[in-house]
Order: structure tokens, then sequence, then C-alpha cells
């Protein structure tokens, strides 16, 4: 088939709009390239001066409104990060700078933006549509260019500065704005080829505006010149919304930069037209993107904080300023926040299932990556949540420089309670939590059995029937997370793998197959058979039918307060490789033991128990990120067996709080299993979708019985 008849045939796929959209921005490309473009080049003095009309001054975040209170109260709260600012904005200073997961790149004072400093690669200054950002060859790895050039770290220099009064941080900020503003002219260059890396920075100088209006080093000449690029900015953002490109965080956060520019810049003429546009576009994706039970619709932990990210600063703004609230944003907000407070973990971290992007919305404290607590507790705040207060484990730096100081001291007014909720199911999503408490020493897993992800699945990953879990409050089976884009292609397949992940293979396929960076060859989606919750336990299971030879079935028993149990099923046609994979996180030192019922896995903390016909554990190494461009060496556990047919495996979890041995057993018509410490004996008993679990306990305590069907 030629290329031109696959052109016309995908031609005949798009709807009206989007070929009218896709041809608008095309003539906008060509314009521009041709030099016939008002957006090629900046406005003169003339020019500006008649798009500027009287200021009508706005609101912007609370902790503005009193520099020195806000600073004051920090100073209470926070004593011991100041000098942890300080200290990054020295660094910064100096040339030395944290971008996602790389620590203390040497940037030097004169900085190169158009640099990707791990490949050494830089992107010419051509016109930004004639530039292949995912060619590696080209670029490096975009996401770490483009992590410098969201100027994320003014606010930082714009702490320092608030902390200290020290004006050299405002003669870095300058200098490294005009800087910026020298070797980035409109349209050229990597720095605008995103319209969402553009959307980014330009929320950034807004805010480092704030945070440097009073400086002297800050003249009338730098903020118009800054101005004259915020106003191309919307421009460009209007022109080029990825609407039919990327309409997921991409669009929604292109329209976010759109509405601060339109609110906080009110003097552009064409200031109402953008805040109206970012505001319609980010009400009307709602519904689309965040999903029934709350869940972000492309199946990605970090992408769900940026859109609650996104949604919370709309929030703010718009009630600082007295607009009227869409109806649908709240409720849609609250969703958000209730699913992440149920897979945060007992120790405060959030499993980084699906892609981790790495990056913020803004950079308002130093937490971990995988912390997204500061959304909970501004949350709390802002719907008065004392469940969410509980789990965000105390007020967040973050809260202050977005709500205030009043705002904050109705957050210590909150009374803390546990949410009412220990499991949770999340059914349109496919994720289920299963813990025996809220304490920092809690049991937790969740389990990921929902679709693949929605249009391209570009943030997906093969994780269909993965789990992540936590023993007695410390995480041991983990996501390995994404570490690269387009950096690496072996290393993005690699994380990206079922094999990668928790769960099971036949002959280490995956259970979807990549076909690029942000795209698939096939895709499985997960049907969820069963939720049952109960005093005692907690029971799901699901499915897919991702392998050419055949599916997989996995059903969990949570026995609170004592251990798991993990039944997978597969129906094979043939002899096939099983393999059930556990990926430990990085600093664990898990070893494969031989006991007199069979091998087993020991890891301070948890014992891993797997029976089948012929089945053995072996050792390897993996990797694991936190976070994006970090990774760090982990152990993995596999079980590997030889199987035909219909072909079940029983895996117990056990956390190690008492010494506990398991042994297979006969029993009538099924499996049986014998579970004993020196507390009780129990007997677990599985016929087909029937479980039986008996418990004696020693010393003459009440014994124990649950029966139940998993249909």
């Amino acid at each position: 088939m030629s290329s031109f008849t696959t052109k016309i045939k995908k031609l005949k796929r798009l709807s009206v709009d989007e070929i009218g959209v896709r041809v608008a921005q095309q003539v906008a490309i060509l314009s521009e390239r041709r030099g016939w473009s008002k957006q090629a080049s900046l406005p003169s003095d003339e020019q500006f001066a008649r798009l500027l009309q009287t200021r009508v001054e706005p609101r912007f975040f609370a902790s503005f409104q009193s520099k020195d209170e806000t600073v004051a109260e920090f100073r209470r709260r926070w004593p011991d990060a100041e000098h942890e600012i300080i200290n990054t904005a020295d660094r910064i200073a100096n040339g030395s700078f944290d971008l996602l997961g790389l620590r203390d790149l040497n940037l030097g004072t004169s900085i190169d933006w158009h640099l990707e400093p791990t490949s050494g690669k830089r992107t010419p200054l051509r016109h930004w549509s004639q530039l292949n950002y995912l060619d590696a060859q080209l670029a490096g790895d975009k996401k770490i260019t483009w992590e410098l050039n969201r100027h994320q770290y003014f606010l930082t220099l714009g702490r320092a500065y608030w902390l200290t009064g020290d004006e050299r941080y405002a003669e870095v900020f300058v200098a490294h704005l005009n800087s910026w503003m020298d070797h980035n002219p409109p349209k050229l260059g990597i720095n605008w080829a995103s319209s969402l890396e553009i959307a980014f920075r330009s929320i950034s100088w807004l805010w480092a505006l704030q945070f440097f209006k009073e400086s002297p080093s800050l003249n009338t000449d730098h903020v118009v010149r800054m101005l004259k690029f915020l106003y191309l900015n919307a421009l460009h953002l209007e022109t080029f919304l990825s609407t039919y490109f990327s309409p997921n965080t991409h669009l929604t956060g292109e329209a976010l930069g759109l509405f601060y520019i339109g609110l906080m810049l009110p003097e552009f003429r064409d200031a109402e037209r953008w805040r109206t546009l970012g505001l319609e576009i980010l009400v009307a994706q709602l519904p689309r993107h965040v999903q029934q039970d709350g869940v972000y619709f492309e199946q990605s932990s970090y992408y769900h904080r940026y859109t609650t990210d996104f949604y919370l600063h709309l929030l703010i703004l718009l009630q600082a300023n007295q607009r009227e609230l869409p109806s649908e944003l709240k409720p849609k907000l609250e969703l958000l926040l209730d699913h992440l407070m149920y897979i945060t973990r007992p120790d405060g971290t959030t499993p980084l299932f699906g892609d981790d992007d790495g990056g913020r919305l803004v950079m308002l404290d130093n937490r971990r990556a995988n912390d997204f607590r500061s959304l909970l507790s501004t949350g709390a705040v802002l719907f008065n949540r004392p469940d969410y207060k509980f789990v965000s484990g105390g007020a967040a730096e973050e809260t202050l420089w977005l709500l205030g100081v009043e705002d904050l001291r109705r957050f210590d007014q909150i009374e803390a309670q546990q949410p009412e909720q220990e499991s949770a199911s999340f059914p349109n999503g496919g994720y289920y939590v299963m813990r025996d408490g809220w304490t920092s020493t809690s049991n937790y897993l969740l389990f990921d059995c929902g679709p693949h992800g929605m249009s391209n699945c570009g943030h997906a990953h093969a994780d269909a029937l993965a789990i992540d879990l936590a023993a007695n409050g410390r995480t041991l089976l983990v996501d390995p997370g994404t570490f690269t884009y387009t950096g690496a292609k072996e290393m993005r397949d690699w994380f990206r793998s079922s094999a990668a992940h928790n769960t099971l293979t036949v002959d280490r396929q995956s259970s979807s197959i990549s076909a690029g960076p942000f795209s698939w060859q096939t895709i499985t989606n997960c049907e969820r058979l069963a939720w049952k919750e109960h005093p005692r336990f907690t029971f799901v299971s699901g499915r897919h039918r991702g392998y050419e030879r055949g599916g997989h079935t996995r059903s969990i028993l949570f026995l609170k307060h004592d251990y798991w149990v993990v039944h997978d099923r597969v129906e094979l046609a043939g002899k096939h490789q099983i393999n059930l994979w556990f990926h430990f996180e990085s600093g664990t030192s898990p070893e494969v033991c031989d006991g007199e019922s069979g091998q087993f896995v020991l890891e301070n903390g948890l014992k891993i128990a797997s029976f089948a016909p012929g089945g053995r554990w072996t050792k390897e190494e993996g990797w694991v990120s936190h976070c994006y461009g970090e990774r760090a060496a982990a152990p993995v556990c596999v079980f590997s067996a030889a199987a035909e047919g219909t072909f079940e495996i029983v895996t117990f979890l056990l956390p190690s709080v008492a010494e506990r041995t398991v042994q297979e057993v006969e029993v009538s018509g099924g499996r049986g299993f014998e579970v004993c410490s020196e507390h009780s004996r129990d007997l677990l008993i599985v016929k087909g979708v029937e479980y039986t679990w008996l418990r004696t306990a020693a010393r003459g305590g009440a014994p124990e019985e649950i029966r139940f069907s998993s249909v």
C-alpha cells in the first residue's frame, strides 16, 4: 500500500472539525516559516502599546497578599526548609541543577538552553515544526531539555529571595530570563515545539513576577520584554492547542496556561478571550479525563497528579477572583483527591503505575517525586475533609503558598480522622486497594484490573493484573516506574513490559505489545470478575485475554492482619513457560530459600511461597525508577514453571510478624494449603470458584471459618 493511499485512509477517519483544526494549524506553521505571521516576531513597542488596556489588578494566590506574614509562618512551621531552599538556590546560581530524577547537573552560569546535558545533543535553532524531538539522535531525551526550560526553578529563587532579601537571587532570575529570551527567538528551536511546555513556562514566569516584582533588579524594560513573550505565548497556545494531537494533560495544561495569562494579564486586549477559552476547555475535558470513580483516564498515577494540580489551581484562582465556579469542578476535583487518598501507601508514597512524567505544575516544596500528599493537605482546607488531613500527614509547604496563612490555620482547626473505608474499589479505572488500617504499619496491596488506557494508550504500561504491596507498612513489591520516554528504546520497552511488573507472563510475552514510545501493536483490557468486602477479608478477581496462547485469571484473598493468597490460572494451548514476577523495592535483599515444603522467598518483612507442579524460584537484577531520569538496581524474584492446558499457581504473601510455614496438602476435589504458626493452624481449600478458610487457634482459642464463592 502506498504512503499516499495510507494518508487518504487516515484522512477519511478524521472528523470535519479535526480536519479544520489541523489544516488551520498547518497554514499557521507555513505563515510562521515564511515570516508572514504576526507571531513570528515580538511586537514593536508601539504595537505592544496598542495591545494594552487599563490594568485591573487580579488576585494571585493568597500567600502573596502579605509577604512578611507568609515568610514568618513559613519559618515557624518549617524551620529546616529555609536552609534547604537557600542551598538549592545557591547551587542554581552556580550552575548546578536538579532536573527530574537527575541531581547536580552542572550546566554552568551561561546556560545553553538547547542542550540535553546527559546525551550532549544540542538541537538546532530551526523553526519548531521542523524538529523531530522524539528522535533521540537529534534531541537526546527532550524531557530533560524541557524540564530546565520550564523555568520552575525561578520559584526556588523567588522563595530564597523572600526568605533572605538577598538581591543576588533576583539578579540570577533576571540574567536567566534575559538569556533565555536572547537565545529563544519567537518560534525558533525546541523550546517552541511543545505547546504544553510553553504553558508551563508561562505559568512559571507569572509566579516569578509575583516573587520579584519589587526587586530593583527587575526594571521596566525587563518586564515589558517579558510581557511581549507572554503575549506571543498566549497566541501560540491558542493557535496550536493539542485538541487532536494529545487531548490529555497536554490539552488541559495548555488551557490552564491560557487561563493563567488571561486572568493575570488583563491589560492585554485578548485576555478575556484567552481566559474564557482556557476555562471552557478545562471544564469540557472534566467528564472525559476524570472517570465516574475519580480515576484519571490514562491509567497513570502521575498524570492523575498533574490533573489534580491543574484543577486545584483553577479552583483557587477562580475563588480568589470571585469568579463563578463551574458546577462540575468541585465534585470532580474531590473525586480526584479521593482516589489519591486511597492509593497512598502506609509510608506516604504513591505507586507510580503507568507513565511517570517526573515534573510538576509548579515547584513549591522538595518532597520526593512519589509523595503526592501535598495535594491532600491543600484539599483538606478547600473541602474541609478530616480524612484528607489524616492521610496528608500534616500541613504542606505548598498549601501555604497556594492558600496563604489564614487558610493554613484553618487546616490546623480541622480534626484529622481516618478515612471511613480501609479497602476501596475504583471500577471504572480498574484499581482495587486492600488494606487493614491507616497506620504506618498497616498492610496494603493495590491491584490493577482495568482498561489498558485511553485512545492510543500513550502513557499506559503492560501492567494487567499487577500488584503493588506494602507489608507491615514497608513498601516491598513495586511498579518499577518509567525512567525514560525517548532517551533509550530498550529501557522504554523494558519499563513498560509485563515482565517489569508484578504479574504473570506466558513465554515472557507482554499482555500488550509496544509499537513505539507512545503507541501499542496490541492492547489488552482487564475484566473484573468479583470484588467482595467482609470485616475479616477482602477478595478481588479479574482476568484478561492478552496472550495469543491463552488467558490469565488472577484472584486475591486478603485475610486482614494476616496474609494474602494470590491464585493465578492460565488457559493454554500447547506447552509454554509461565513466569510470576516479583519486583522488590531498591535497597531490599530478598533471598531464595529451601524449606521442607519447597522453596520460598524471604525478605525482611515478607515471605513468599508459590505452589505449582515443577515450579522453581530464581533471582535476577532489575531496575526501579522513583522519578523520571533516575534508576536504581533492584532485585527481582521469578517463579517459573513449564505449563500446559489449564495451569494454576497459588502464592502466599505473608507479612513476617510471626514465623509461618506453608505447605500444600491433599484434599478431595481441589487444592489445599496449610499455614501454621505457634498461634494457629489455617487450612485453605480451593475448589474451582469455591473458597473455604478454616483457622484452629492454639491454646483453645475460638475457631474461625470463611466460605464464599468467587462469582
